[in-house]
């Protein structure tokens, strides 16, 4: 199943090795190719390269994704693996018609996580909601997506949130199919939930820093009560962005017997995530 809709397009979830492949066109050669055979004209691995080259190009529409794909180069079409005709061999472009319709009804999950980056070996990977700017058709609300970047700007994969629910419920989806071992997961207020810090620690056996609010009151009063004036590890970071200026100051305390009732914060239940003889955790109020 599709990790982003109910159609059965996908045998099973792609590999570690297949999303460590080198080359482009052999991680896309393991998606299926959604069209019947009858009639194909062009190879689906070289349709998706032309689309990407379009938009990494500038395209920005689907109009000019078409417009891209006809004006591109003999050597780019080869490059890219089009299609020959004729006894000269010209390379021929797909057309508009034909790149909206493979990307339309391409495997999604599939294709976000492999040409998505191998978080294994990163230090941080951060998980983040935004709606995608353009995808506001009439009626229909923009499209809400659910993604997970490195700590170097680089995208994993991300999942479009269903309207009737909220990131909540993507979160273990997103982050299921990839090694995290010792990488340390970031999110916002909103996922400090026990249900993820259980699917990290237990599971994943990753690190998490996650912010709390004033909705989660016993908590956030915990961690309040906390002397935070007393402590001396602690950095400054300023920048400047949406119109303001920001300063935030982080600080690190040892949580030891203070009875949180948040896994894996409580008394005498270690966090299988770091090395025997670490018990820190970072707590940003």
């Amino acid at each position: 199943m599709c990790r982003q809709s109910a159609t059965v397009c996908l045998i099973k979830s792609p590999s570690r090795q297949h999303r460590a492949l080198p080359s482009l066109v052999d991680r896309l050669s393991v998606l299926p190719d959604p069209r019947r055979r009858r009639g194909v004209r062009h190879p689906f691995v070289a349709v998706l390269p032309v689309a990407a080259c379009a938009v990494t190009a500038g395209a920005r529409s689907w109009a000019a994704i078409g417009q891209w794909s006809r004006a591109a180069p003999q050597d780019t079409l080869a490059r890219l693996g089009a299609r020959t005709a004729g006894a000269l061999r010209v390379r021929v472009a797909p057309s508009l018609s034909t790149i909206r319709r493979i990307v339309i009804a391409v495997c999604p999950g599939g294709l976000a996580d492999l040409t998505g980056q191998d978080p294994a070996g990163a230090d941080t990977v951060a998980v983040d909601g935004k709606r995608a700017r353009g995808s506001r058709h009439g009626a229909v609300p923009a499209v809400h997506l659910l993604a997970v970047m490195t700590g170097e700007g680089r995208t994993v994969s991300q999942l479009p949130v269903p309207g009737k629910t909220n990131e909540i419920t993507c979160f273990t989806a997103l982050l299921a199919p990839f090694d995290l071992r010792n990488v340390v997961v970031t999110a916002d207020a909103l996922h400090t939930q026990t249900a993820h810090v259980r699917f990290l620690v237990e599971r994943k056996q990753a690190h998490f820093l996650f912010l709390v609010k004033a909705d989660q009151p016993d908590l956030f009063a915990a961690l309040r009560s906390l002397p935070w004036k007393e402590v001396t590890a602690r950095r400054y970071d300023r920048e400047a962005g949406h119109g303001r200026r920001e300063t935030r100051a982080t600080r690190v305390l040892t949580v030891t017997g203070l009875g949180l009732d948040f896994p894996p914060c409580r008394p005498g239940c270690p966090d299988p995530a770091l090395p025997r003889g670490h018990r820190e955790r970072q707590v940003h109020p």
